[in-house]
């Protein structure tokens, strides 16, 4: 008896191959992570995971961005002092520019998803071969708003 293994299936792996290969464990392990909700009886769980994992990975990752704060690696004066060393506050700026375009992408992204393919290929493109983190396609999709005049 011979099996066929579904399209999305085979792209998962050649993902989950991609990213074993280059060496990214970010890329793999995100992709195992969805062969595994493929399985029978966790399947019920994707469109959860398409609904709320956006929202989800941005509370994981602004916990995780704010771990020196709970640490006490980074305490109120630290914070004051950002406000008068010229890096600080150009990072602040960059911080508020890349937040907004976040908003704005997670906009395009929603009201446009003929884009999302596109945002896919180039966030494991990037992630793969060039050692990025897959953070981009928020702050991409607020950059194709800009240019494409969608969004808020």
């Amino acid at each position: 008896m011979t099996h066929i293994i579904d399209a999305s299936l085979a792209l998962l792996l050649i993902l989950a191959a991609l990213g074993y290969f280059s060496g990214n464990n970010t890329v793999t392990a995100a992709v195992l992570i969805l062969i595994i909700f493929k399985l029978p009886y966790v399947n019920t769980a994707l469109p959860w995971l398409e609904r709320k994992g956006l929202f989800v990975g941005i509370i994981i990752l602004t916990a995780a961005v704010m771990v020196p704060l709970a640490t006490g690696k980074i305490n109120i004066n630290t914070l004051l002092h950002s406000f008068i060393e010229w890096h600080s506050l150009l990072a602040i700026a960059i911080g508020i520019l890349v937040s907004w375009l976040g908003a704005r992408g997670a906009t395009v992204m929603t009201t446009t998803p003929s884009l999302v393919p596109g945002l896919i290929i180039g966030t494991v493109i990037g992630v793969a071969l060039f050692k990025g983190i897959p953070v981009g396609p928020l702050i991409a999709a607020g950059m194709i708003s800009l240019i494409i005049g969608k969004g808020h």
